[in-house]
């Protein structure tokens, strides 16, 4: 019994991302910014400890009638997708026929993504970028770019959903996740601290967050190319 009601918890941990998505939306519709992005932090810090409990205390036999895994899409889509995009399109980073570009874009593209039944390879990792488009827009906020600069890097991201390169889960990938894992939760700190000072944060804020962006964008990349040894 003890176990069921655990079980139950993590579903119920899962359906908080719900919640800070709509905080997270009504912050990005007054146009604050800051605030739409440290509850998109909240939601990807649950998103990151739900999974391990899920498996830890097996949800799909303990408690079935809920389906994890389709709960989480749903919240993914809104604060990996929706909101991310919403704030790029609203904001002044991205004026004009770009921003409807890249908001199009964006949230066609994802739910295809979203929906492939590939995504996932044999070691827990993305087939394709994963759509983290939470984790783009923040960065873009930080650091400000051209908007020719964030046109491309949209569409880049983009096009990577449906290449066949891999991207690390840094939880479940068990290659260098001894690595990938503490330079995962640094990003979080990074980005936490930018949102919180309303994107006016030291230049090593910047430099840590565009930092340990480029690993988790690019290692998954370098352990397609580096051959895993065998044991």
């Amino acid at each position: 019994m003890m176990l069921r009601t655990k079980a139950l918890s993590v579903h119920f941990l899962t359906a908080t991302g719900a919640v800070f998505s709509l905080l997270a939306l009504d912050a990005a519709v007054e146009r604050n910014w800051s605030v739409m992005f440290l509850w998109l932090v909240v939601a990807l810090v649950v998103d990151g400890i739900d999974g391990p409990l899920a498996r830890r205390y097996d949800v799909k036999r303990n408690a079935p009638v809920y389906d994890g895994v389709l709960m989480d899409l749903i919240i993914d889509y809104l604060t990996y997708v929706f909101i991310p995009a919403y704030a790029l399109f609203k904001s002044d980073l991205l004026p004009g026929w770009p921003g409807w570009l890249v908001v199009v874009a964006i949230t066609y593209f994802s739910v295809v993504y979203f929906s492939d039944t590939r995504m996932k390879t044999k070691d827990n990792s993305f087939s394709g970028f994963p759509g983290c488009w939470n984790m783009v827009a923040l960065v873009v906020f930080a650091v400000a770019p051209t908007p020719p600069v964030i046109l491309v890097l949209v569409l880049i991201c983009t096009v990577a959903m449906f290449l066949p390169l891999k991207f690390i889960h840094p939880v479940r990938t068990e290659r260098w996740r001894a690595l990938s894992l503490p330079i995962a939760l640094a990003w979080v700190v990074f980005a936490a601290i930018a949102a919180w000072t309303n994107f006016h944060s030291p230049a090593w804020v910047h430099f840590g967050l565009i930092l340990s962006s480029l690993y988790l964008l690019f290692v998954g990349i370098v352990q397609q190319v580096v051959p895993l040894r065998s044991r």
